[in-house]
């Protein structure tokens, strides 16, 4: 029952493939740290490799065919990818789903203040983190700001070696007396996530009125005046801004051996990455494959541009009819015979704290892409538990394709707990599993993965897309 290290069986073709995909991989965590951006980046991918947007065919009149291939993006923040299948969309369609969000901290509406002769921006956190993970780090500022004529201001600061960075301070050890005997929840408080970007005045100008000349709050002021002067972005254009904070710096190899990649945001750009990536390669597929980007997974996948909105269903039924198959009932066929990969991350065991993990039940580095049966939380709660005869058929379908695979649950049982947006598309009738890479560090702001994980990932994706299916659902 125990599993095999992926990388003892490569060769030097499937080393020389690994590289491919992770270097692939490590420019788009490095290029792509907020939802906005991997939206973009995903986009540009699947143009370059033959995709047209839905509005697109719908101008051109386009009745879709096997091996057409279109995309649709929704409100810059959710992408879903469909390559037409040889089988009619009411037999169902072969899904894989991933989110592009990631924790983060981001910009309040009135973020800009001064404080102890310092400029600083205050925050609200996204997501489930360790709060004192955040201070002490460099940050990278990324978003945009749209002001009230409509135009938009991209931002992206801190990631050109050029380019300053911020950050949160701590206390410092000498004077952390009272501070470390705090629970680990409130070393550092939400409210005291308040990033630092300046602490010089703004400069006295000969053309300054005497009022400028005395005013309070100078350093703030300084800092306004640069964002006017570099960005044409006033105090207001926060109130219609979103920004977000993250780990500056570019993802990297993690380990003498290289195993490994070191990045931000790999929870869950590195199900996304590669789930993408075998849809652009994928052939003409049984079924129709599909690559579904989502967003607001990590605060319950609430909003528009979450799975809980209707935007998929409405998009299919889009898809549906632009191949002229388009009924109510068709499309309620459609969603209840697929068949899906909720693509997400797992909890990779860590010697350092294996008290946390039940080892015969946990994913390791570098033994394959996990399966989760079910997720949740103080007896499953919460979750998508799988059926046998889906996982069998999966079971059959990896090992014909030769990937690597492994099981997990996410910790022991009552330890804690998480979930995916399987629960939200099973709603539909259809069969789906969590699956994904495991990593350590999950949700701080540098996580570990295997670089082994990362291709049989891609791997895994790439046998799911091809797969037929009988009417008892086996591959």
């Amino acid at each position: 029952m125990e599993r095999k290290s992926a990388w003892d069986g490569y060769k030097e073709k499937d080393l020389e493939q690994l590289q491919e995909v992770t270097e692939g991989y490590k420019r788009f965590l490095s290029e792509g740290k907020t939802e906005r951006e991997c939206a973009a980046l995903a986009v540009s991918m699947a143009r370059e490799n033959g995709y047209i947007s839905v509005e697109e065919a719908m101008e051109a009149g386009h009745t879709l065919k096997a091996g057409d291939k279109v995309y649709a993006v929704h409100k810059k923040k959710l992408v879903v990818l469909y390559q037409i299948g040889e089988r009619p969309l009411e037999e169902g369609m072969n899904i894989l789903g991933a989110h592009i969000d990631s924790p983060r901290l981001d910009l309040k509406q009135n973020p800009l203040y001064e404080d102890g002769e310092m400029a600083l921006l205050d925050t609200h956190y996204y997501g489930g983190i360790k709060k004192y993970q955040w201070a002490t780090i460099p940050l990278a500022l990324h978003g945009v700001v749209v002001k009230k004529d409509k135009s938009v201001v991209e931002l992206k600061v801190g990631e050109d070696p050029k380019d300053p960075v911020f950050g949160i301070s701590d206390l410092l050890i000498h004077l952390s007396g009272e501070q470390l005997q705090k629970k680990a929840a409130v070393v550092v408080e939400g409210e005291n996530l308040n990033i630092i970007v300046g602490s010089r005045p703004s400069v006295k100008g000969e053309g300054d009125t005497e009022e400028e000349k005395e005013k309070k709050e100078k350093i703030k002021s300084g800092i306004l005046k640069l964002l006017e002067e570099q960005y044409g972005i006033g105090e207001e254009d926060f109130l219609s801004a979103e920004l977000e904070a993250v780990p500056a710096g570019p993802a990297r190899d993690f380990g003498l051996d290289r195993s490994m990649i070191i990045g931000y945001g790999q929870d869950d750009r590195i199900c996304a990455y590669t789930s993408l990536l075998a849809q652009l390669r994928a052939a003409t597929p049984t079924y129709t494959a599909v690559c579904l980007l989502t967003d607001k997974e990590e605060i319950g996948s609430m909003g528009a541009t979450g799975m809980q909105s209707r935007y998929f269903e409405n998009v299919t039924a889009e898809i549906m009819n632009l191949t002229g198959g388009y009924s109510e009932l068709a499309l309620r066929r459609c969603l209840q015979r697929s068949h899906m990969l909720s693509s997400d991350v797992s909890a990779a065991f860590d010697p350092n704290y294996a008290s946390a993990f039940e080892k015969k039940n946990t994913a390791y580095l570098g033994r394959g892409m996990v399966f989760n049966k079910y997720t949740g939380a103080r007896g499953k709660s919460g979750s998508n538990d799988a059926g046998a005869e889906y996982l069998g058929a999966l079971r059959g379908l990896m090992e014909e394709a030769g990937v690597c695979w492994q099981t997990a649950e996410l910790g022991k049982v009552d330890q804690g707990g998480g979930g995916t947006i399987a629960y939200i598309t099973a709603n539909y009738g259809m069969d789906v599993i969590d699956s994904g890479v495991s990593l350590l560090n999950m949700h701080s702001p540098w996580e570990v993965s295997s670089k082994a994980d990362i291709y049989e990932a891609y791997k895994g994706y790439e046998a799911f897309l091809k797969a037929g299916w009988s009417e008892e659902g086996e591959a």
